[in-house]
């Protein structure tokens, strides 16, 4: 049964109906605005149900954040654990600058006490976060305090041979990083280094040519002090690298005799980034015995023994190549990083060792970070962040279009499949 009262004639309207319309058109002069109003917040400045389900899921998210910082100071270690590996997926995943910056000094804090009073993987996951943490601020104000903050507790726990190799190794990758991100000047560059060689030298032959026994946890600190050492060679002074030229290049081949995988590779790229850089000051640069060093690295470029695994031959086969043209040829790597609409091309070991920093720092988040991360934009020379959904409206093809692209595709597949069918024989 309808309603009772504002009875409307047939074609017509009610009279409230009326009054409310002839009160919209008196008053739309005085808001020119409220059309933009309601299309972003919805009828009488309402949010839309999918606004509300957005700011609600924001909030959420945030105040799960706030427990996972808060909850890395529980008496529990594994539930400093467990919020210490939140944070870390949730800084790698996700650009959360402002978050992060309002509550830095916090963070900071948190991660000091972990460093200092948690053990074995409870300060690899604290030296991974405070990493990130210089990752998300970037050159905000604040990002040097945190790595000077860091910095003593970071080289401590890497030269404590009591500590555990996992947290050692953590803290040497990580420093290498926040070192790269915020240091103030190249002394500091060049002091962290001096750090870092300590721990990597350890690798080297012994004096009677022998090579040292080490378990591979500590092969896997070795390898991280050196790729750390690596990054920041990448941005060392002309000066320093003609010193780095003389006392690790002879060096560092040794190496390359590992029974570690990475740590072959690590060297090898190492030697190729020394090369680079030394070039670049004599483009006629040889080394001291180039011959023998090429030889190493194509035996290393084509190794084919079974005592390898598949993956990690695979793995050797392609960088070797890559370290061997580099070395022999001077060819800079031809890598190119698709992400979103946008790429990135590493057309130097300075910029292929910086690129890989990162990616092994932020995991699967990199392409996120390479979007939205305003510090490594700057790296990478990538301008301010691209509106992905702008740049798709404006390059969108229409569906004429795309019909004719992919019968043209179609019939280009036909015509190869065809000849390749008449080039087959029939056996008995």
């Amino acid at each position: 049964m309808p309603p009772r009262g504002n009875k409307k004639k047939k074609g017509g309207r009610s009279s409230a109906e009326q009054s409310d319309t002839d009160l919209v058109d008196d008053t739309a002069s005085n808001v020119s605005s409220s059309s933009d109003l309601r299309s972003l917040t919805g009828e009488e400045g309402i949010p839309p149900p999918d606004a509300i389900d957005e700011t609600e899921a924001q909030e959420d998210f945030e105040e799960k954040l706030r427990d996972q910082i808060d909850g890395t100071t529980q008496k529990s270690a594994s539930g400093r654990k467990s919020c210490l590996a939140g944070l870390r997926q949730t800084f790698s995943r996700k650009v959360l600058p402002d978050f992060i910056d309002n509550r830095k000094v916090t963070i900071t804090d948190c991660v000091e006490r972990c460093l200092k009073k948690g053990k074995g993987e409870e300060q690899a996951l604290a030296a991974s976060v405070g990493s990130l943490l210089c990752v998300q601020l970037g050159s905000r104000e604040g990002c040097e305090e945190i790595y000077n903050s860091l910095k003593p507790i970071m080289i401590t726990i890497m030269n404590d041979k009591s500590a555990a190799a996992t947290a050692r190794a953590a803290c040497a990758q990580a420093l290498g990083l926040i070192c790269f991100i915020a240091a103030g000047d190249m002394e500091e560059v060049v002091d962290i280094m001096t750090s870092l060689e300590k721990i990597f030298c350890a690798a080297y032959l012994k004096g009677d040519g022998t090579s040292p026994s080490h378990s591979p946890a500590l092969q896997a600190l070795h390898c991280a002090a050196l790729s750390a050492w690596t990054l920041l060679l990448s941005i060392a002074p002309p000066s320093k690298v003609q010193e780095f030229v003389k006392t690790h290049l002879p060096k560092l081949p040794q190496l390359l005799q590992s029974d570690d995988v990475n740590m072959r590779i690590t060297a090898g790229e190492a030697i190729a980034l020394l090369y680079e850089l030394a070039r670049a000051e004599d483009e006629d640069f040889l080394g001291a015995d180039l011959d023998s060093l090429c030889a190493r690295l194509k035996q290393l470029a084509t190794e084919s023994v079974k005592y390898i695994a598949k993956n990690d031959k695979r793995k050797q086969r392609s960088s070797f190549r890559d370290i061997l043209r580099g070395v022999e040829e001077a060819e800079a790597p031809n890598d190119t990083v698709r992400f979103s609409v946008e790429e990135i091309y590493l057309d130097s070991w300075v910029k292929k060792r910086q690129y890989e920093a990162f990616k092994d720092s932020l995991g699967a988040g990199v392409n996120q970070h390479l979007q939205e991360n305003e510090l490594l934009r700057d790296i990478f020379s990538l301008g301010a962040p691209i509106d992905v959904a702008a740049y798709n409206k404006q390059n969108k093809i229409s569906r004429f279009e795309r019909h004719m692209y992919n019968s043209a595709a179609f019939k280009a597949r036909t015509k190869v499949r065809s000849k390749q069918r008449d080039k087959r024989t029939v056996t008995a």
